[in-house]
């Protein structure tokens, strides 16, 4: 049985956050829809949030190369609206990271992969 682009990227989320529980960060919230958009993960340590996509590909390259300028605007946005409605993330600051996730299941964080303007 084929695997669907859904599942895999269920599975890609789900190897994400494992790699980042094992580096001692707290999942708060996973696939987290909003108006502007959804982020894959929110996690927090030491009161630091970070606003993670996921994003696989056959390789580690090609997955870190797929984040796009609107793709990033999106997440920008959806952000935005939830560290509105949760004031109390961010005490000592946020971040974007990008999890790269290959077809074997290697995992590579870009930490702070980009900015808000």
């Amino acid at each position: 049985m084929p695997v669907t682009q859904f599942a895999a990227g269920l599975a890609a989320e789900q190897l994400a956050c494992n790699a980042l529980m094992r580096d001692g960060f707290n999942v708060v919230g996973r696939r987290m829809r909003t108006a502007a958009g959804e982020i894959d993960a929110v996690v927090e340590r030491d009161g630091l949030t970070v606003f993670v996509e996921v994003k696989a590909r056959k390789d580690l390259a090609s997955a870190a190369a797929a984040l796009q300028p609107r793709q990033q605007a999106r997440l920008v946005g959806a952000a935005e609206i939830l560290l509105g409605e949760n004031p109390h993330w961010g005490r000592s600051g946020i971040r974007f990271d990008v999890m790269a996730v290959d077809r074997s299941g290697k995992v590579r964080r870009i930490a702070d992969a980009f900015r808000m303007n």
